[in-house]
């Protein structure tokens, strides 16, 4: 057996240490920027809730989700009732069917 090392060019050497240092910087600013945009995201006001919600007679809420140009309630009864966050107006109401 031939215990003898063999001899490594340079220039993959170097070639080889370029590239884990430019990988090792990749990954370093790739976790700033994903930590930077989490602290913005999660810096950011949601849209306030609504003072008062006007259900239509005998329908009962069971969610509630918002963007910034209407709100949606889910109801007990599988509908889904979007409002303008503006003028508190039903704008559209939604029946849920079960697929198959």
């Amino acid at each position: 057996m031939d215990d003898t090392p063999q001899v490594v060019d340079t220039r993959t050497l170097k070639f080889l240490r370029v590239l884990v240092t430019v990988l090792t910087a990749t990954m370093i600013v790739g976790v700033l920027v994903i930590i930077t945009l989490l602290v913005i995201r999660l810096q950011a006001s949601p849209p306030p809730l609504p003072e008062r919600i006007t259900l239509p007679e005998g329908t009962k809420a069971v969610a509630f989700t918002q963007s910034e140009t209407w709100y949606a309630v889910v109801t007990e009864d599988d509908r889904i009732l979007i409002y303008n966050p503006v003028t508190g107006a039903l704008v559209q109401d939604i029946e849920i069917t079960a697929g198959e």
